[in-house]
């Protein structure tokens, strides 16, 4: 299994009533794509999330078990990784749905 099935059900569930929302197979799991623009993927134990660069340092601080993911060998600021156990609560999956939904509307549409 590339990504966490359960998980990606729980994140379709949660942007089932968002009507710009596409669904791609990328970075090694399932992407959840806002006008074009990766918002969220599921990775086979972790949520990425795409977030704004500036707000990085605070999301990390305010946001326990949470990290820079790594792709390509590197970190870069404004993505995250978040471990699936940090996600069990329906209330952190929402948070950090919005926090990478509410990012992808900042981005024009590709």
């Amino acid at each position: 299994m590339a990504y966490d099935e359960a998980l990606a059900d729980r994140v379709r569930a949660a942007l089932a009533d968002h009507p710009e929302i596409d669904e791609k197979r990328m970075f090694g799991g399932l992407a959840f794509l806002l006008r074009g623009n990766m918002a969220v993927a599921v990775r086979a134990d972790a949520l990425l999330v795409r977030a704004d660069p500036d707000a990085t340092d605070a999301l990390l601080a305010a946001r326990p078990g949470a990290h820079l993911a790594l792709m390509g060998g590197r970190t870069m600021k404004g993505w995250l990784e978040v471990p699936a156990e940090a996600l069990t609560e329906d209330a952190a999956l929402t948070d950090w749905i919005t926090t990478g939904t509410a990012y992808a509307a900042t981005l024009p549409p590709k």
